[in-house]
């Protein structure tokens, strides 16, 4: 089991044609975000969260990969944010549940 932190990106993967990136889709089974879109230029690009390993392999005649955010470091940023404790208890408050009741000497 590796312990090196897994790490996902949001990527826009772009193709040339809609056909091109169908093929991709069905061959790598990308998590997508959302429906694909069509450019001025015709080509078709859709958004996906893939990790860094998959996002290369997505590469390929035709098809284009730009990462637009590392998702794990945002999330682990958002994490920081949230505080411990129930800031809505009473300070007062006794905790319920299975553990036991101890009173602080």
């Amino acid at each position: 089991m590796s312990t090196a932190p897994h790490q996902t990106l949001r990527v826009r993967v772009t193709a040339k044609d809609a056909e091109t990136l169908r093929a991709l889709l069905r061959e790598a089974h990308p998590d997508v975000g959302g429906r694909p879109r069509q450019a001025d230029d015709g080509s078709f690009s859709i958004e996906a969260y893939v990790s860094p390993e998959q996002a290369e392999a997505l590469e390929r005649e035709g098809v284009s990969v730009r990462a637009l955010e590392d998702v794990t470091a945002t999330g682990r940023a958002r994490q920081a944010e949230v505080g411990e404790g129930d800031r809505f208890a009473p300070e007062d408050a006794i905790p319920h549940g299975l553990a036991l009741k101890v009173k602080d000497a």
